[in-house]
């Protein structure tokens, strides 16, 4: 998901995204530890993909502060 796309979206579609992405993560890591993940390049882009939403959504979140 682009940034682009995470900024098209309210803030509360966008944390529930950013969950979305953590719980997808886990369960990336899950299956690396037993051994049943055969592309590990996506644990690696899954970590950028939440680090991405989650800087977007700070942005949204001093926006609103700003606003206020």
């Amino acid at each position: 998901m682009r940034a682009k796309e995470v900024r098209e979206m309210s803030l509360e579609k966008a944390e529930e995204t950013l969950e979305d992405a953590r719980e997808a993560f886990f369960k990336l890591r899950f299956q690396f530890a037993t051994g049943q993940l055969p592309d590990t390049s996506k644990l690696r882009t899954a970590r950028r993909e939440i680090a991405r939403i989650a800087t977007v959504v700070r942005e949204m979140e001093r926006a609103q502060e700003v606003s206020k």
